[in-house]
């Protein structure tokens, strides 16, 4: 079938080679008809105890306008003095008078002083900007605009709050996006001059790549249109894009480079694309199915991610199978063009060289590799055992972000103001809140919230005057509404609904620490008796509730993605075993990454050669790192495996088929992992947190995958599997042939290559 493949494209190259190219005008046409990403507004998972609270405030209570925090100070003037409220004023009247700002509140409104808008040292001033309601996306517009409309003069003014920290990560994401291709593409087209020694076959992956990130980004601007799509998503694009698209045209040119020398193109092209192209589409399902994982976790947007990824994969296994073996069917031999002097591959290609000799030197003592190795990798993924996760702050920005600095003068300045809200929500399905008995529960909870460590301040309708006693809280509230004074009815509005009433306590925990967490459980769990429901919500609730719903996705998740590849390496290998082997080294691969992950990012170690604030693990990076190492790991492992199958095939010897498949793709699954790993290395210099452990981690991975896996477990496996490697049950093997996956591209055996070692007779194949 993929000869067949490789033939029809040679037939009709030029035709395949305009189609690609008119396919590629039409995506570039469609970048002008894409939606808006962005960081998502944050939602509770569905079904989880903060996402009732989040529903039943939208039924039954008026939502606080939408709006940001600005933070004016001066370290010369105090807050207080009339030069600076005049600066403050004239700073905020251009936003006064816009259209969509539906209130300013400042310290010095109506003549008076509000001291809790003044901050502790007196030379800051907090001032709160109320917009219009809409989307999240016009709500951040409206930001941006607005933002530039401040003229603080001398003073010094930052932004902060939800709306600014969602600006500033998208912005940092962006930089970090352009910073991480100008460093990638340039180092990754100076190794392919190095692999291919010719600057014609090296710029063919790099073209092939570009395309396949250009097709996925508008792909997922698209996407965009039917969905929200996370920010991230470029990032992921990008990153997949060029790793997989380039990887995958390495081993297509390489095959060509290799065939093409000893046969005519039309059938050169049609090997190639019988194996490398082969190859190449299992491969990317094996990548594409790792995505496909991200749509078990109903968290933060992830399903796009996963959409995106899959979206930029199938475009690089696309191209790689027709625009890419339509220029080498026109190219031919020219495919070595301007070659690069003193750079000669074509003689590490065959031989008995360096990766030949090492796995022999394996298979002599599997034993005493496996067992260390093993032990190494183990020993490398046990921080992973002590991980923390959380939701990212504004310290995952850089130091200098305005979010950031805003969100630091908060903390330190204004405590009421920086304390994280921790809403306890009464829930009455039958009746009214405000009868005396449930006042009086109101009141017992509230007093017994003011008692747990941590918390600095309870807000509800029954906490009013700290002198009313509970018997006067419940003469006061339960009598006609219309009877109470103006304060009271206002704050009736704010604090009760037709069935619940709100409690808020104000904590010093944070959000995404143990502590938080550890009150959240306690509150749930040993609250006074009432007698409706008492439901948590807030960010420590959301942050706790994220948490456990991605540990309750997570095993349907893996399973899904550990079954599917195995039937995908199945068809592939037409083995039951070697799936399962790959499947079970794939795990200690992302597990020595995730060591790395725990140990750097949530330790500290390196956080200050890294740049960063160490912290708990965002609660989604394991989850993205998952689903993309998962497939990613496979993609050597299937490049491997198919050039071990294709000379098992060959000659029917399994250990010599390991060696020499094994020295076949040294040079090229080397030069690959590093080109990949530069492409993960150089998101790494990203100023998010976030887009820097994943990039690092990956990398990482990559490298574990193309040095300690195929040098030494694959062939220590394979050796001490011996001819189980390619068994299979005679039902499921009849099936495999009666598919037709398996592409007849054997030949007699090559004199010149390196003949086989075994001390027992090959196996009488099928």
């Amino acid at each position: 079938m993929f000869a067949a493949w490789g033939r029809f494209v040679y037939r009709f190259r030029w035709l395949v080679l305009v189609a690609s190219i008119l396919s590629i005008v039409a995506v570039v046409y469609g970048m002008g008809h894409g939606g808006r990403l962005g960081t998502g507004e944050f939602s509770a998972p569905e079904g989880t105890e903060s996402g009732q609270v989040d529903e039943l405030l939208d039924e039954e209570v008026a939502k606080a306008p939408p709006g940001f925090m600005l933070v004016f100070g001066s370290e010369d003037e105090k807050a207080t003095d009339p030069a600076f409220r005049d600066q403050v004023e004239r700073a905020l009247e251009p936003l006064r008078e816009d259209e969509r700002v539906t209130g300013v509140r400042t310290a010095y409104e109506n003549g008076a002083l509000d001291e809790a808008m003044i901050s502790r040292n007196g030379h800051y001033s907090l001032v709160v900007v109320e917009l219009e309601e809409g989307s999240f996306a016009e709500l951040q517009d409206a930001y941006a605009d607005i933002r530039q409309e401040v003229r603080p003069g001398s003073l010094e003014v930052v932004a902060t709050g939800e709306i600014p920290l969602n600006e500033d990560f998208e912005s940092v994401t962006e930089t970090d996006l352009k910073r991480a291709e100008v460093v990638s593409l340039p180092l990754a087209l100076l190794m392919l001059l190095f692999v291919f020694g010719s600057v014609v076959a090296a710029g063919l992956p790099i073209g092939v790549g570009v395309l396949a990130v250009t097709a996925g980004f508008v792909g997922t601007l698209l996407l965009a249109r039917a969905m929200d799509v996370s920010i991230y998503a470029t990032n992921i694009v990008t990153m997949i894009g060029l790793g997989v698209a380039i990887d995958y045209s390495l081993f297509v040119v390489s095959r060509f480079r290799e065939e093409v020398g000893v046969r005519p193109v039309p059938e050169a092209l049609a090997r190639t694309m019988a194996t490398a192209g082969r190859a190449i589409l299992f491969s990317g399902l094996t990548v594409a199915i790792g995505f496909m994982g991200f749509l078990f976790f109903d968290v933060a947007d992830l399903n796009s991610i996963g959409f995106a990824g899959s979206i930029v994969v199938a475009f690089s296994v696309l191209y790689g199978l027709t625009f890419l073996p339509a220029l080498l069917a026109i190219l031919g031999p020219r495919v070595d063009f301007l070659r690069l002097p003193f750079v000669h591959p074509e003689r590490t290609a065959t031989g008995s060289g360096l990766w030949h000799t090492v796995a022999r030197s394996v298979m002599a003592h599997p034993w005493r590799t496996l067992l260390p190795v093993v032990t190494l990798l183990l020993l490398l993924g046990s921080p992973f055992l002590g991980i923390r996760l959380g939701l990212s702050g504004g310290d995952t920005l850089p130091k200098n972000t305005e979010s950031r600095r805003g969100e630091e003068i908060l903390d330190r300045q204004f405590p009421d103001s920086s304390a994280y809200p921790m809403v306890v929500l009464l829930d009455y399905p039958q009746g009214s809140p405000l009868t005396r008995e449930r006042i009086g529960e109101m009141y017992d909870m509230s007093r017994w919230l003011e008692e747990r460590p941590g918390v600095k301040d309870v807000e509800s309708i029954v906490n009013l005057d700290p002198t009313l006693s509970r018997d006067q809280y419940q003469d006061l509230l339960s009598g006609p509404r219309e009877d109470l004074p103006p304060q009271v009815r206002e704050a009736l509005k704010r604090t009760t609904g037709d069935h619940i009433a709100i409690l808020t306590a104000y904590t010093s925990a944070g959000y995404n620490t143990e502590a938080a967490h550890d009150l959240v459980r306690e509150v749930r769990g040993q609250h006074p008796e009432v007698g409706g429901e008492v439901l948590v919500g807030g960010w420590a609730a959301f942050d706790l509730d994220l948490t456990d719903s991605v540990y309750e996705a997570a095993p349907p998740a893996i399973a899904f993605v550990v079954l599917a590849t195995y039937v995908v390496l199945f068809l592939l290998l037409g083995s039951v075993l070697l799936p399962i082997k790959a499947i079970i080294v794939n795990f200690l691969s992302i597990s020595a990454s995730y060591g790395a992950l725990v140990w750097v990012f949530q330790e500290g170690h390196l956080s200050g050669l890294l740049d960063f604030t160490p912290g708990p693990i965002n609660t989604t990076t394991p989850i993205i790192m998952f689903c993309i190492l998962f497939g990613l790991s496979m993609d050597y492992e299937v490049m491997l495996l198919s050039r071990i199958k294709e000379e098992y095939e060959r000659t029917g010897y399994n250990l010599s088929s390991v060696a020499l498949g094994i020295e076949r793709t040294g040079r090229l699954i080397t030069g690959a992992a590093l080109i990949m790993a530069t492409v993960f290395f150089s998101f790494g210099l990203a100023e998010a947190v976030v887009i820097k452990a994943i990039g690092l981690g990956m990398g990482l991975a990559v490298l574990v995958d193309a040095t300690i896996i195929r040098a030494l477990l694959v062939p220590a496996t394979m050796r001490l599997m011996g001819r189980w490697n390619w068994w299979a049950p005679k039902p499921l093997a009849r099936l495999h042939r009666r598919l037709g996956l398996s592409e007849k591209t054997v030949d007699a055996l090559d004199p010149t290559s390196s003949p086989p070692y075994e001390v027992t007779p090959p196996v009488k194949r099928r």
